[in-house]
C-alpha cells in the first residue's frame, strides 16, 4: 500500500475516509494484492514441500476452554521444525490455533488479530464470538484458490461466551465452512487420534487442571499414532503450548507448569503405554 504522507505530513485520504469496519474489506479496497489470497503463485513443476503445522485440540470446561497445540512442524518426511508455536490470542477472550501451510497460517492468524482489533476501534465494540468466528470463516474462504493448489490452512478457534458465560469452539474446512464444536474438538493431521483420546478422557465435570492433563495425554496419543505430531521432548524441554481463556479473558499456561503435566504424563505412560482406562459402562 502507497502509505507516503504529503508534503503537509498528513496521511493519504485512504486513511482518512470514513468506510467499512473490517479491514479487510480496507485492504480489498485500496491494496487487494496484499491479501494472501490474491497473490499470482509462479508456475510450479512437480510437488513442493513446505512447512506444514500438525495437531491442535481445544475442549471446554466449566469456567471456559482450553486450546493447545503440539510443536512440530514438517516437510514431507521430514522435521521442519520441533518448537514452532502454533495457539495465538485472538484478541481478549478468544484464540485460534493453526493446522496447515505454517507462513501463510501464521500470516492469517495476525491479519485475523488486526481485523479484530480495527472493528474494536471503528465501532467502539467488540465482536461477538460468533462474529470473530465467522470473520474468520470469511478469511479462510479468501484463501481457497491456494488451498486448492495445496496450500491450505485449517485453524481451530475457541474463546470464551461473555453473553453467554461459557467457552466455545469452532471449526473449519478449507472452504471456510463452520461448525461449532461441543465438548472438545481437534484439527490436523494427528486430530483422529486425539479425537479418539478425548473421547474416552473428556467429562464435563473436569476441573481445569484435570482438562489440561486430559489435552496433553491427547496430544501424547496423537504424537504416538502420527508422525507429524511431536510429543513432549523432555531432553529438549520442547512442551506443548496450552491456553486457557475463561471470564478473566486469555493465558497462556506458564511452560514450567505444562513441563510438569507432561512429566506426569510421560511417567504415567512407562507404567501404562496406552494411557488412563476409560470405564467399559
Amino acid at each position: 500500500m502507497d502509505n507516503t504522507r504529503s508534503t503537509t505530513g498528513r496521511l493519504p485520504a485512504a486513511f482518512l475516509t470514513p468506510g467499512s469496519s473490517s479491514f479487510l474489506d480496507f485492504l480489498g479496497d485500496h491494496s487487494p494484492e496484499l491479501l494472501p489470497g490474491n497473490r499470482t503463485l509462479p508456475p510450479i513443476k512437480g510437488a513442493v514441500e513446505l512447512p506444514h503445522g500438525t495437531t491442535i485440540v481445544a475442549a471446554t470446561f466449566e469456567s471456559g476452554v482450553v486450546l493447545a497445540g503440539d510443536r512440530r512442524a514438517t516437510m514431507g518426511n521430514v522435521i521442519a521444525s520441533r518448537d514452532l508455536e502454533k495457539v495465538f490470542p485472538a484478541d481478549e477472550f478468544s484464540a485460534v490455533g493453526i493446522a496447515g501451510t505454517a507462513g501463510l497460517a501464521v500470516e492469517m492468524v495476525r491479519l485475523f488479530q488486526l481485523e479484530l482489533e480495527h472493528y474494536e476501534k471503528i465501532e467502539g465494540a467488540t465482536l461477538s464470538l460468533e462474529g470473530k468466528a465467522n470473520r474468520l470463516s470469511t478469511m479462510i474462504r479468501g484463501n481457497l484458490g491456494m488451498a486448492m493448489q495445496g496450500l491450505a490452512v485449517v485453524p481451530l478457534f475457541a474463546g470464551y461466551d461473555t453473553v453467554r458465560g461459557r467457552g466455545r469452539i469452532f471449526s473449519y474446512d478449507i472452504t471456510g465452512g463452520r461448525s461449532e464444536e461441543h465438548g472438545f474438538a481437534a484439527t490436523g493431521s494427528g486430530s483422529v487420534y486425539a479425537r479418539g483420546a478425548l473421547k474416552k478422557l473428556y467429562r464435563k465435570d473436569l476441573t481445569q487442571d484435570q482438562m489440561v492433563t486430559a489435552i496433553v495425554q491427547a496430544l501424547y496419543d496423537a504424537a504416538d499414532d502420527d508422525s507429524a505430531t511431536g510429543g513432549p521432548d523432555l531432553t529438549r524441554r520442547i512442551f506443548p503450548v496450552v491456553t486457557v481463556i475463561t471470564a478473566d479473558g486469555f493465558r497462556r499456561i506458564p511452560d514450567s507448569d505444562v513441563a510438569e503435566t507432561a512429566r506426569l504424563v510421560v511417567e504415567g505412560r512407562r507404567q501404562n503405554p496406552d494411557g488412563p482406562r476409560a470405564e467399559v459402562l
